[in-house]
């Protein structure tokens, strides 16, 4: 059975299409997700026990104290291998010469600031003390943000 549509109803189709296409990114464009916070975990394929547990403490830190914002998208936190294929921009993006938490302020999905959280090294010996400089330095880009 073949269905035949006239040229009129195959132009509103296609105009439903494009007009689709155009309106719902100019809603998404509207949205406060325009400005968010990223966190970053970078390792390599090599992992100490030290390494683990910097992932481990900035993991739960942040998933213990920000869990509304991870929830509404407002901040992130990715875990990235920099030996991974497609992965090594990143040392040069933030010049890492070792494990490292970097946080990332995005706006209109540009990143305007970032900072290596270089001291997470100083405090993985004191679960306190580190859970106290990374959630003060996230909060202060979400502030930003």
């Amino acid at each position: 059975m073949k269905i035949k549509i006239s040229g009129a109803v195959c132009r509103v189709i296609v105009l439903v299409i494009v007009l689709g296409m155009v309106v719902v990114p100019s809603f998404a464009a509207d949205k406060p997700a325009g400005k968010k916070v990223i966190t970053y975990y970078f390792h390599g394929n090599f992992r100490c026990p030290t390494c683990h547990k910097l992932e481990t403490y900035s993991k739960e830190a942040i998933e213990v104290n920000f869990r509304d914002e991870l929830a509404s998208g407002k901040l992130i936190f990715n875990v990235i291998d920099t030996d991974e294929k497609g992965n090594e921009h990143f040392v040069n993006d933030y010049q890492l010469y070792t494990k490292s938490l970097v946080i990332s302020l995005i706006k209109n999905g540009k990143e305007v600031k970032s900072k290596n959280l270089t001291k997470i090294w100083n405090y993985v010996g004191n679960k306190d003390k580190f859970f106290e400089y990374v959630t003060g330095e996230i909060s202060s880009f979400l502030k930003g943000s």
